[in-house]
């Protein structure tokens, strides 16, 4: 039987006889691995949080232009009518006077 124990990646480097550096280390990693997920997390958070405030901007962009247009349409169809009545209003005119 083997005294020593295979070294892998888990157990290297070789823990001290009483084995506390080697949880300390492991520790640490284990506290820097839940630091960096934490960043990470927050990254993705506040990416998806800009993304979403950029869409709700694209999307008020794009409600006020389509008010816009209607305006601009009612607008026109308002000064296309007024134009037609005011040309009616001098064919009768025009009609009127001829009748006299």
């Amino acid at each position: 039987m083997h005294r020593h124990r295979r070294l892998t990646t888990r157990n290297w480097p070789p823990s001290s006889p009483s084995g506390r550096p080697t949880r300390l280390r492991s520790e640490t990693r284990r506290a820097e691995r839940d630091r960096l997920k934490q960043e990470e997390n927050e990254r993705q958070l506040a990416e998806a949080a800009a993304l979403t405030a950029a869409a709700e901007l694209e999307s008020r962009a794009e409600a006020v232009a389509r008010e816009e247009a209607a305006r601009e349409r009612i607008a026109r169809v308002v000064a296309d009518e007024a134009e037609r009545k005011a040309e009616r209003d001098r064919r009768y005119a025009a009609r009127k006077a001829r009748q006299r």
